[in-house]
């Protein structure tokens, strides 16, 4: 986080008012930010049962507690080990359910592309507010970006559909699309042959239109929780009382973007899109926009750690073992 204020500052090339910044978190309502924190954990719940409906084609029942467990310790790898823990969560599972680690890997992977549309609503969404917020309606530029916003919407949509087309006839469209993707050079075409199987093996973990329903649904509950954090960070700041639930919906929808961007020496994007948002388009004080980058940083990762560490010793585990045991899986 440190890093992320000295590049908004080189960026914005201001002088930082660290006692704006100190007396900003010190008038925090706590109330709103424990709240925050129950949502946040609330969300990696929403995640365990959206991963469970995957699961039904391997096993009729899967222990979510189970599924919370290798989702906690996952995030916490993530948070620890940097992209590095990625895989920790879908091998985790894999143990746990006695299911092939490749059928958890091809979850992990699904799970991105319902997250990654999610997030595209929401630009969508962020879009076409921005150009009501900052622009005149006879704007040029406001009507790029309505339009911007309209197009990532309707492509979300889209892909939704065709992700739904593409479960009815994934073997064989699997295997046309490798065929077609033969003049990629050897190692090349090898990489891309993998993932594709692991797509096709992973639309195949949701085989029924109910499935599908059901991954949107808990999409949707765990994207709403989200949205419900924000919310709670943002009351829990007394400076930023006068901004409602629209700009709150267009600071997640550009927060999620940013969370799919990694900048190099930084990381995700998502505490930088924060100090945009609330500085480029709510005038608001960089001291404030930093205050609030620092809490939702704390509420959307950190927040998760404490139980993740728990439950890592609980299952007896370090995180040098696992990052040794899934070098051992992935060799």
């Amino acid at each position: 986080m440190a890093v992320v204020l000295l590049f908004a500052l080189r960026w914005r090339k201001e002088e930082f008012d660290w006692s704006l910044f100190g007396s900003t978190l010190l008038k925090l309502r706590w109330s709103w930010l424990a709240f925050a924190a129950l949502l946040g954990v609330s969300t990696y719940y929403a995640r365990a049962l959206r991963w469970a409906v995957m699961l039904r084609h391997l096993k009729e029942r899967p222990n979510v507690w189970g599924l919370f467990s290798a989702t906690a310790i996952g995030f916490t790898a993530i948070v620890l080990l940097g992209r590095a823990g990625e895989l920790v969560r879908p091998y985790l599972i894999s143990i746990k359910e006695k299911v092939p680690f490749s059928s958890q890997l091809a979850a992990w992977l699904i799970e991105r592309i319902f997250d990654t549309l999610a997030a595209m609503l929401l630009f969508g969404f962020a879009l076409t507010q921005t150009a009501k917020i900052t622009l005149p309606p006879d704007s040029v530029l406001a009507w790029v970006l309505k339009i911007g916003g309209y197009v990532a919407g309707t492509a979300a949509a889209l892909s939704l559909g065709i992700f739904v087309a593409f479960q009815q006839a994934s073997e064989a469209l699997g295997k046309r699309l490798g065929d077609a993707l033969g003049f990629l050079p050897g190692h090349l075409h090898v990489r891309v042959s993998k993932l594709l199987e692991s797509f096709v093996l992973g639309v195949r973990c949701v085989r029924d239109r109910s499935s599908v329903f059901a991954l949107s649904a808990f999409t949707v509950a765990e994207w709403s929780l989200i949205v419900a954090s924000f919310a709670a960070c943002f009351r829990a700041f007394p400076a930023l009382d006068p901004l409602g639930l629209g700009p709150i919906l267009v600071t997640v929808g550009f927060v999620a973007v940013g969370s799919l961007i990694q900048i190099p020496g930084i990381g995700g994007g998502s505490q930088i899109m924060i100090i945009v948002v609330v500085t480029e388009i709510y005038h608001l004080p960089l001291e404030i926009a930093g205050g609030l980058a620092v809490i939702v940083y704390f509420i959307t990762f950190i927040v998760i750690l404490p139980f993740g560490l728990v439950l890592l010793v609980a299952e007896g585990l370090s995180l040098k073992r696992l990052r040794e045991l899934q070098a051992q899986e992935l060799a």
